[in-house]
């Protein structure tokens, strides 16, 4: 689909009609393209007479292809947050064309800073007046969704923490490893996300059409936001790893408490062992043996030795 944003305009609009005869509207600033066909590649390459790239080639890793300049626009490819509020983040990569004319992004998913943009301009239609403007904003869009998909890590986090030092057992830490392994994988994707932000703001800042006074004090402060949101984000990850540290430590203490218990109780039981296995309970007078009771107690007797360990176990919490 192809969405275009036009100078004054309060909403993008979608075209809906036939690819081969889409014509680009002069007073365009973005062109936004979802999941495009080849078609609507090939319509806006006409308009432009530029190449979009194909999600094979916004995928590569390699710093010369996300980020670079041909025929005179400047191609920077990020990867961006998605699922931001889902406990394990996704991260695709979406791609921004600084043109003389419009901006162009090509995105084969939906992250949520295009949704706080449009509903920006929505509130305010004459907040950019160039494709250049519209970059910039669309930046800070992002960086204020990294910062809160950031905020929400760290407080699951925090709220780990709050379990794994309550001084509880430490049955049921499973559960608490697999959330700070989660959390672990967001804060690696917010930072591989925040690394390719910084990458592209030097790129562009390289750009003619960010040669405003205005428009490079508004990247120098999109990269600083960046660097101090990685800082935070390492400090994070820090706390988890400790965490998960923390977590494996008092695993092995607890094992540990259980083993002492299981030791002690051998010991215990080491001297009757030993007296049983010399006399074999071989003894002349053993009264309760002629009684009809005797073998129905027996066995009462071994299955009730059985429950009560296991119903011991069950209520400290080792089963």
């Amino acid at each position: 689909m192809i969405r275009v944003y036009r100078s004054g305009c309060t909403a993008c609009e979608a075209s809906i009609v036939d690819p081969a005869d889409w014509s680009m509207p002069p007073d365009t600033l973005w062109i936004d393209l979802i999941n495009p066909t080849r078609q609507e590649d090939a319509a806006v390459e006409r308009a432009l007479g530029l190449a979009v790239p194909t999600r094979e080639e916004m995928g590569e890793l390699e710093a010369s292809s996300r980020v670079y300049r041909e025929n005179g626009a400047t191609y920077a490819t990020a990867d961006l947050i998605t699922h931001g509020d889902d406990a394990l983040p996704g991260l695709e990569p979406v791609t921004f064309v600084l043109t003389d004319g419009p901006l162009v992004t090509v995105r084969y998913t939906d992250p949520r800073p295009f949704a706080m943009m449009i509903d920006k301009l929505g509130r305010e239609p004459a907040l950019c007046t160039s494709g250049a403007d519209m970059f910039l904003n669309l930046m800070e869009a992002v960086i204020d969704r990294n910062s809160d998909v950031l905020s929400r890590n760290g407080a699951r986090v925090e709220g780990i923490a709050g379990h794994v030092f309550s001084g509880g057992r430490a049955v049921g830490f499973d559960k608490l490893i697999t959330k700070l392994g989660q959390a672990q994988m967001a804060s690696a994707r917010i930072e591989q996300s925040l690394a390719g932000l910084l990458r592209i703001f030097a790129f562009v800042g390289m750009d003619e059409r960010v040669d405003t006074d205005e428009a490079r004090s508004h990247l120098r402060s999109l990269g600083r936001d960046a660097d101090s949101l990685i800082a935070h984000n390492q400090s994070v990850a820090i706390a988890i790893n400790f965490q998960l540290s923390a977590a494996l430590g008092l695993i092995n203490i607890e094992q540990s408490s259980i083993i002492k218990i299981f030791s002690v109780a051998a010991v215990a039981f080491l001297p009757p062992t030993l007296i049983a296995s010399i006399y074999g309970m071989n003894f002349e007078h053993m009264p309760e043996l002629p009684q009809p009771w005797a073998y129905p107690a027996a066995v009462a007797a071994m299955v009730v030795s059985a429950i009560l360990p296991l119903a011991w176990f069950k209520r400290k919490g080792w089963l």
